[in-house]
C-alpha cells in the first residue's frame, strides 16, 4: 500500500506542475529566424553531421515515440517505450540562436501518453506541458536554442520514473555558435538502468518491476538499451591516429555513472556537458539526467573497453562496450606482452 501512495503521490506531483497550462489554448509563436531546416536525426550510435552554417536557421524536428518489445540480452526482451524506435531515442543537433520547432507524434498503436522534457528548453516543463500527446495524436511548440552544450531529453509523464525506466531518453546537442572543433569520429553513448521482475539473464517478456525501481535496485546497466548494443558487430570502429569524440549521456533514472575507456585517457571532456573542459581525465562522473563530452586521440590499435567503472555493472549487470581501433602498432607507445617467463624463487631471510 506504501508502494502505490507513492506512486499516486508522483503522478498527482507531476499533475500540479503541469498547472493550468494544459488546459491552455494555442499559444503564441516565436518568429524564426533564418532559412527552415529540417533536422537530421539518427538512431545510437551514430550521430548527425556537424553544422557548418554561420547564422541561426528555423529548425523543424519531428520525433515519434514508439512502444515496442526489443531485445534486452541473450533471450530476453522487453517492452521499451522511445523516441524514435531506439534506445536512446534519436540524436538531436541544432546550433545557438536556432527557433527549433518540435513536432511530436505518439503512435496510434501506443498503451500509454508521452510527452518530452529537454533539457536544453527555457520554458515551463521544458516542453513537458506543451506536449501531453496522446496516442494517435501530434503536439507541437518552439523554443529558441539559448544556451550551448549536450543536454538530455526525457518523457515527463507521470509515473516519470517508469517512463524513463523504460527507454525514454536521448540527447540534444546545441552547438556554439562557432561550432565544435573538428574531429575524425563522433558517437553516441547514453547509460540507462532497468528494472526487470525476472533476474539478470531470465528468458522471455520481462516486466517492469516498480519496486526495484524505488529500491533502486536495477536488474541491467546498459550502453544504447542493450547488454550487447556496443559489442561484436556492433562495436565501435576507429582507426589508429584518428580523434574520436563521444556524445555520453546518463539517462538513469536512477545512478550516477562512472564513464570509463580502459586503456584510453580522455584529453577533454566537457564535464556536465557544459562550456568548459578539464583535460587529462582518467572517468568522468555523469549524473542521472546528465551528460559529458569526451574526446581523445587513438594512438594505438586495440580493443578498448567502455564501462561503468562501478565495475559490478559492467561485468554483472551489461554496461561494457567496445571500441575497436584498427591500424599499425606503435610500440613506443605500447608495446604489447614482451614475455611470460618464471621469475627466480626468493630465498628464505638469513638462507643460504
Amino acid at each position: 500500500m506504501k508502494r502505490l501512495h507513492t506512486s499516486l503521490l508522483a503522478c498527482a506531483l507531476a499533475a500540479l506542475l503541469a498547472g493550468p497550462a494544459l488546459a491552455a489554448g494555442p499559444g503564441g509563436k516565436i518568429t524564426p529566424a533564418g532559412e527552415t531546416i529540417h533536422a537530421v536525426l539518427t538512431a545510437p550510435p551514430m550521430v548527425p553531421p556537424p553544422l557548418t552554417r554561420k547564422t541561426p536557421a528555423h529548425v523543424v524536428v519531428d520525433l515519434e515515440m514508439i512502444e515496442k518489445d526489443m531485445r534486452m540480452a541473450d533471450g530476453v526482451t522487453y517492452n521499451f517505450w522511445t523516441f524514435g524506435g531506439t534506445v536512446p531515442g534519436s540524436f538531436i543537433r541544432v546550433r545557438k540562436g536556432d527557433t527549433v520547432e518540435f513536432k511530436l507524434k505518439n503512435r496510434h498503436d501506443s498503451h500509454m501518453s508521452h510527452n518530452i522534457d529537454l533539457h536544453a528548453v527555457t520554458g515551463q516543463g521544458g516542453g513537458a506541458e506543451a506536449t501531453f500527446t496522446l496516442p494517435g495524436k501530434e503536439t507541437q511548440f518552439s523554443f529558441k536554442a539559448l544556451n550551448p552544450g549536450l543536454y538530455i531529453y526525457h518523457c515527463a509523464m507521470a509515473p516519470v520514473g517508469m517512463h524513463i525506466a523504460n527507454g525514454m531518453y536521448g540527447l540534444i546537442l546545441v552547438e556554439p555558435e562557432e561550432g565544435l572543433p573538428p574531429v575524425d569520429k563522433e558517437f553516441y553513448v547514453v547509460q540507462g538502468d532497468f528494472y526487470t521482475e525476472g533476474a539478470y539473464g531470465e528468458p522471455g517478456l520481462q516486466p517492469f518491476s516498480l519496486e526495484k525501481a524505488i529500491d533502486e535496485h536495477p536488474t541491467y546497466v546498459v550502453f544504447n538499451g542493450s547488454v550487447d548494443a556496443l559489442q561484436g558487430d556492433n562495436a565501435l570502429k576507429a582507426k589508429a591516429g584518428e580523434t574520436i569524440r563521444m556524445f555520453v549521456g546518463n539517462g538513469g533514472p536512477n545512478l550516477v555513472s562512472s564513464f570509463h575507456v580502459i586503456g584510453e585517457i580522455f584529453d577533454k571532456v566537457w564535464t556536465e556537458g557544459g562550456s568548459k573542459y578539464q583535460e587529462n581525465v582518467q572517468t568522468t562522473l555523469i549524473p542521472a539526467g546528465g551528460s559529458a563530452m569526451v574526446e581523445f586521440k587513438a594512438d594505438v590499435p586495440g580493443n578498448f573497453v567502455l564501462v561503468d567503472h562501478s565495475i559490478f555493472r559492467t561485468f554483472h549487470k551489461g554496461s561494457l562496450g567496445i571500441l575497436k581501433v584498427e591500424g599499425d602498432k606503435n610500440p613506443d607507445i605500447y608495446t604489447g606482452q614482451q614475455h611470460d617467463i618464471e621469475y627466480p624463487e626468493a630465498k628464505p631471510a638469513g638462507g643460504k
